[in-house]
């Protein structure tokens, strides 16, 4: 449990929130949401004990004990993997140096006999014996196999010291739990992973993701961080999105009346009620609607960018038809072999693989950016493209400003550029910034105004909710869904595949796995299951 009592934070003269009066209680999973800026992970960092709040407390329960996602991934570059882990539960691992510095005294004494007695029952009582093996199983259903447990931690990549991090901070089992943006870097099956392991779990937790699908998944409750204030609400992401949308509507239509904007409200509970009791998804396991009041629905303060895609023609028959395609980096690895699919009109198709790799080299190999080792592909002639690559770099090494960036690629004077830049939520005074000092946020954004000036009737974007907020994920996604063309896409966010993906290819060693379906049917498929344990030789 985690009692947060007159929490008042803010920069210089920028208040972020105050009067802050929270109780975070066990068995719940708080979804932290809000506008970048809002002070999501300052929340985090001030409950964490990192950030001294300007005004109030933080308590957590009698002799509970609290762990932390770490975002330095350079802290632990000395240890062990696996002494990485085991630090995460603090009490074990400072019991085990104890012992450790007891055992190595060449001047051991009765009363060091004793302390190491002593020692050694609560190293029992603390789940010692078994702390390696049950950190291997964490590190493992993380993807950190076992022959790096034993590794500096200095020798792994940083999409392996993510992992690592994650299972430090999941180790003994912490009564409270704080987990900033824990998605991040993992594939689609740790994330799965993921979400059943913490819809499992009955301490406290608090976890901060742009990942909708995820949220949606583990939170029995949303903490909203709008208006200058915290406020908790019963359910989950999408019922808190879905309600402040239909909140917001209602504000817009001043005719309606009080009772019938009750009724509408009231409704939509009793209809969202009933989706989550059906849900498979591990939400259902959690009462989310016991205490909701119709009159704490309200309109969000945040904006959503305009991300609207348009044809100029629409595409004839034959649209993209690939034979025999092979990948292969340069160390050797095998990306993909043997690769071959027809896109018919209109089809919305992701592609999957263990290896991300695999997914960036078919798009730029599609893309004229890059040649096959084999294999053939072929555009259809009434197909336009536009393409969202994954490394965004090249495009923002200038010194132009925003609107004599975006001037390159399409007509129009500056008024036009102003407006498309202004739908993607680039202020009057913003559109004068050069463009090599953008974020990662804004420069993604600046790569969708370019994609929607193209008209293009097929988009390829490789994984394109990396650097977006929820507000623009969303609105991203909302206009994919309703798109007329051809899209040819990889992701690793669940809702995105699932809500925009009709069809699902998976890259392998050893050939392709291609079906018509949606992608939560294509995960729990256990035929595919077996099917993909083959091609990738599991």
């Amino acid at each position: 449990m985690i009692t947060v009592t007159n929490l008042a934070i803010q920069f210089g003269k920028r208040v972020l929130y105050k009067d802050v009066n929270i109780k975070f209680t066990n068995g719940n999973i708080y979804g932290v949401i809000g506008a970048n800026g809002a002070g999501k992970s300052t929340l985090l960092r001030a409950i964490s004990g990192d950030l001294e709040p300007n005004k109030g407390t933080v308590e957590l329960g009698p002799g509970e004990r609290l762990s932390v996602l770490e975002q330095d991934h350079f802290k632990y570059d000395q240890y062990t993997v696996m002494n990485t882990v085991l630090m995460g539960h603090e009490p074990l691992w400072q019991n085990m140096q104890e012992k450790e510095a007891l055992y190595m005294k060449t001047d051991f004494s009765d009363e060091d006999g004793v302390k190491v007695a002593e020692l050694e029952e609560k190293f029992a009582e603390l789940g010692g014996w078994t702390a390696e093996s049950d950190a291997a199983q964490l590190l493992q259903n993380l993807g950190i196999p076992e022959p790096l447990h034993q590794k500096q931690m200095s020798e792994l990549s940083n999409n392996e010291k993510v992992r690592v991090m994650l299972a430090k901070a999941l180790f003994g089992n912490p009564d409270n739990l704080l987990l900033d943006e824990p998605t991040n870097d993992l594939d689609l099956d740790t994330v799965q992973w993921l979400e059943e392991y913490l819809s499992n779990i009955e301490q406290t937790v608090l976890v901060v993701s742009h990942d909708r699908h995820f949220l949606d998944a583990v939170s029995t409750q949303t903490v909203d961080i709008d208006f200058g204030k915290v406020t908790v609400f019963s359910g989950n992401y999408s019922f808190w999105y879905e309600s402040s949308q239909l909140a917001l509507r209602q504000a817009q239509n001043q005719k309606a009346k009080a009772e019938e904007k009750r009724k509408e409200l009231e409704e939509f509970i009793r209809r969202f009620s009933a989706n989550v009791a059906k849900s498979k998804q591990t939400t259902s396991r959690k009462k989310m609607l016991e205490k909701l009041n119709v009159d704490e629905i309200q309109p969000s303060t945040r904006k959503y960018p305009g991300i609207i895609f348009t044809m100029e023609r629409e595409a004839g028959n034959q649209i993209l038809e690939v034979e025999g395609l092979k990948a292969v980096e340069e160390d050797g690895t095998v990306l993909f072999d043997n690769v071959s699919f027809n896109i018919e009109k209109g089809q919305k198709t992701v592609f999957l693989s263990h290896n991300p790799k695999a997914m960036t080299a078919l798009f730029e190999i599609i893309n004229g950016n890059r040649e096959a080792q084999a294999g053939t592909y072929k555009w259809g002639i009434t197909i336009t493209t536009a393409y969202l690559p994954l490394d965004n770099t090249a495009f923002f090494q200038s010194e132009l400003n925003l609107v004599d960036w975006l001037s390159q690629y399409g007509p129009g004077n500056e008024v036009v550029m102003k407006a498309f830049l202004g739908r993607m939520l680039f202020k009057q005074e913003e559109v004068e910034k050069k463009v090599n000092v953008l974020s990662g946020g804004e420069k993604m954004r600046c790569m969708i105004a370019r994609m929607q000036m193209k008209n293009a009737n097929c988009l390829i974007l490789d994984t394109p909710t990396n650097h977006l907020d929820l507000e623009s994920i969303q609105a991203f996604n909302n206009n994919l869904v309703s798109f007329k063309g051809n899209i040819l896409f990889s992701s690793h966010d669940h809702e995105f595949i699932n809500t925009v993906a009709d069809r699902i290819i998976e890259l392998t060693p050893n050939g392709t796995i291609d079906k018509l379906m949606t992608y939560d049917e294509y995960i729990y498929d256990d035929q595919i299951k077996e099917q993909k344990a083959k091609l990738y030789g599991k």
